[in-house]
């Protein structure tokens, strides 16, 4: 993705032909050409195993009059053939034909489109410089610059991303830990989930930068590149598992509080980091019994699904509890008889502020679109969802969270009476009880902490997390 060879249109030599000439070169140029004749040799293996299943589908299909298509056509039409690269079946005269560009090179666009036109008289197109049949190949390599180009901003994006994700989530750690205040079931969950986050994000640009961007190394194929391959995986896999938890535990909390006294903690550990490294490893094994690439770096296997799968069942699952969430708040905002447009407004905010929580924007936008203009927007969009989101969960649920500012604004008022103190002291312009009676003076309302509310067993009443789900007050 992130490194392009540009390839002319190569004619279709034969495979023994090639490889007979490229072995007559200098032995001692051979480590320096054997990745481009590696390369090569994999494009003209695709090209050949496409026309074989080509001959074998025009073998095995009946003629065009005999097919049992609808136009039971019997006037002129073009015979199916190969023109090299694809194979294309019998087509009506005076028509176009498509299909998608081949994968064969790499500099090739497999979702744009080749064009093939059979004209009236029942004769594929000939090229007006060459007399020779055509097939319109340009729209494969038309955008290669642009789509270069792009690969290179969603490369950095993804780093950048994942750079400051980790630098807020540390910061929300830090602040997390070193306020005891904070301390209950739901920060708990919070500082396993940022945690997986900042695992995920380190793994994820270390395998940026030291293997997608190097490809003298995935040359090497060194066996430390699929060892960092196999922790990514379960670091992802992590990542989304502990997202379900937070999902169970706010599902549990708010929609079947009755069983809230059974939450145990230890579940959720078990979920959110044992359970990742099942398809991890059985991925693993998989991978080097049957898909043995290069670092592992092909996504053409459906061994892949074997972590994926279980990601999107996550993800789906998250997306049960979201919509059972957002029909609990509103049927409790209908209870209350507040008015609809402020009922309906809380209603999108909670929606809003647990879909990044849960994972939710990789079920609602599943899919590409074929657009060109409409897929690169989704591209943008889907990378900045994906690659920060560790910033934006770190901001709403640390930065924006009302008793994390409450903790702040007591610590910053704290040192600021502790700094006027031992200024007053070295000055001696203020005497010691006016000082004590300076530092005790903090308003008692900055002490209320919603979060020692909370007993053992999982339950709070006013969690500011929650409080879209079951208050006016604004969100903290």
């Amino acid at each position: 993705m992130y490194t392009q060879n540009k390839y002319l249109l190569l004619q279709t030599l034969p495979v023994h032909g090639f490889l007979e000439t490229e072995t007559e070169m200098d032995p001692t140029a051979e480590s320096q050409v054997s990745p481009v004749v590696t390369q090569k040799a994999k494009e003209r293996k695709k090209i050949i195993d496409g026309q074989y299943k080509c001959f074998e589908k025009m073998n095995r299909d009946q003629p065009y009059n005999k097919s049992g298509s609808k136009e039971q056509l019997h006037g002129p039409y073009c015979n199916r053939t190969w023109d090299g690269w694809l194979c294309w079946d019998d087509t009506p005269a005076g028509t176009y034909t498509s299909q998608n560009c081949p994968n064969y090179f790499p500099d090739f666009d497999s979702t744009e489109k080749v064009t093939k036109y059979c004209d009236e008289t029942g004769n594929w197109f000939r090229h007006p410089e060459t007399n020779r049949t055509w097939s319109n190949y340009t729209l494969c390599i038309a955008h290669t610059k642009d789509k270069l180009k792009m690969a290179y901003i969603l490369y950095y994006m993804a780093i950048v991303g994942h750079a400051l994700s980790i630098v807020s989530l540390l910061i929300s750690l830090a602040i997390f830990f070193y306020f005891r205040s904070l301390s209950c079931q739901r920060i708990t969950l919070h500082k396993n989930l940022f945690c997986s986050y900042v695992l995920n994000s380190a793994f994820t640009i270390v395998n940026l930068i030291t293997v997608v961007n190097n490809p003298k190394v995935v040359q090497r194929n060194p066996i430390g590149c699929k060892v960092l391959h196999f922790f990514h995986m379960y670091m992802l896999g992590c990542n989304y598992f502990w997202m379900l938890c937070e999902g169970i535990y706010l599902h549990t909390l708010i929609v079947v509080a009755v069983f809230a006294e059974e939450q145990h903690l230890h579940w959720y550990y078990l979920l959110g980091w044992g359970f990742p490294l099942v398809p991890a490893s059985i991925h693993a094994v998989a991978r080097k019994k049957y898909f043995d690439d290069n670092c592992w770096m092909s996504v053409e296997t459906h061994l892949l699904y074997v972590v994926h799968g279980p990601i999107m069942a996550a993800l789906l699952v998250n997306l049960f509890f979201l919509l059972n969430i957002v029909r609990v708040l509103v049927t409790k905002l209908r209870d209350t008889h507040r008015a609809e447009s402020n009922m309906y407004m809380k209603a999108v905010r909670a929606t809003l502020i647990l879909v990044p929580l849960l994972g939710i924007q990789f079920v609602i936008f599943p899919w590409r679109p074929e657009n060109r203009l409409a897929g690169e927007i989704y591209d943008y969009i889907m990378h900045i969802l994906m690659h920060y989101q560790g910033l934006l969960v770190a901001t709403i649920f640390c930065f924006f969270n009302g008793e994390v500012q409450g903790a702040l604004k007591r610590q910053w008022m704290q040192y600021k009476a502790q700094w006027g103190q031992r200024r007053r002291e070295h000055c001696s312009m203020r005497s010691t009880s006016y000082t004590a009676t300076s530092i005790t003076e903090v308003p008692t309302f900055m002490y209320h902490n919603d979060c020692n509310s909370e007993h053992l067993n999982g339950k709070q009443t006013e969690d500011s997390e929650l409080v879209a789900l079951k208050t006016g007050d604004t969100y903290a």
